[in-house]
């Protein structure tokens, strides 16, 4: 009984200290962008005083663009979980229930790929990108976003894919189905908890990302979240920490919001691997 009572203590101050350690800086974000003069995390003198004012002046002043920015990394950020997940779901099916020669090295390759760092690449692709003439449009962000996210996505999809029997995809073969109907009409609606959460490790994949956005985009109209707070500046050049909380904060609201639509499914996709190897 005590060492049941003690697992329980220790399980307690574990989750209290994780949940401290990982909300502080969001507390801290908000605590900033409400403060009227930022200085009073460096001055005794001066007094904390909330105010809105860098909300507004986030999302109302034009020299800092920020609605701008937060449109472009929606939408690019959307666009390529689309694409991403998609693609990603077809390859997983493919290698997973599919018996084809070499369909073992697809994912192996496609690891080996996406171990080389973004810093090796973004020169040659940079350069590449310039013949093209993509700098400071969408799809110099896009086309990067997805190669880099589609390793991610097709390891989860093909870990939660392997899990289910393949006697599914004989009965449904057996009743006249195609391989695309039985992916369609039964694959991919077993695998929603999966597919909700390799879309939203996607999302936040391509929202976040800043190396690439910084090289290949220096106009505002073409500039996302990350690269665009980095940028703010003060009148007098210095770092304007109210907006870059505002704006921080305000940044984040999406990512919760769809973290909280889709938590049930989140969960269960994510842990499903953990409870099978139980």
């Amino acid at each position: 009984m005590r060492e049941e009572v003690l697992k329980r203590i220790l399980l307690t101050i574990g989750a209290i200290l994780m949940a401290i350690i990982c909300l502080f800086p969001f507390i801290w974000m908000i605590v900033v962008s409400f403060a009227k003069d930022p200085t009073f995390l460096g001055s005794p003198l001066v007094e904390y005083k909330s105010t809105l004012e860098n909300y507004v002046r986030v999302l109302s002043d034009p020299t800092l663009h920020f609605p701008a920015y937060l449109k472009n990394s929606i939408i690019i950020a959307s666009l390529v979980t689309l694409t991403t997940v998609s693609i990603s779901s077809l390859a997983a099916y493919a290698v997973s229930r599919i018996e084809f020669k070499g369909r073992l090295l697809i994912p192996i390759f496609v690891l080996g790929l996406s171990m080389f760092p973004q810093i090796s690449l973004v020169g040659y692709l940079f350069k590449f990108i310039e013949k093209l003439g993509w700098v400071n449009t969408y799809q110099a962000l896009y086309f990067p976003y997805v190669a880099w996210t589609l390793p991610l996505s097709l390891w989860i999809l093909l870990s939660y894919f392997s899990q289910l029997p393949k006697d599914l995809d004989e009965a449904a073969m057996i009743d006249g189905a195609s391989r695309i109907k039985t992916l369609t009409t039964i694959i991919l609606p077993l695998s929603a908890p999966a597919l909700f959460s390799t879309a939203l490790l996607v999302f936040i994949a391509a929202f976040n990302e800043f190396m690439f956005a910084l090289l290949f985009t220096t106009d505002h109209r073409a500039r996302t979240v990350p690269v665009g707070i980095a940028l703010f500046q003060g009148v007098h050049g210095e770092i304007p920490w109210g907006s870059v909380m505002a704006a921080s904060v305000i940044s984040t609201i999406p990512l919760v919001i769809m973290a909280l639509l889709f938590q049930k499914y989140i969960v269960s996709g994510l842990t499903a691997g953990a409870l099978k190897g139980e």
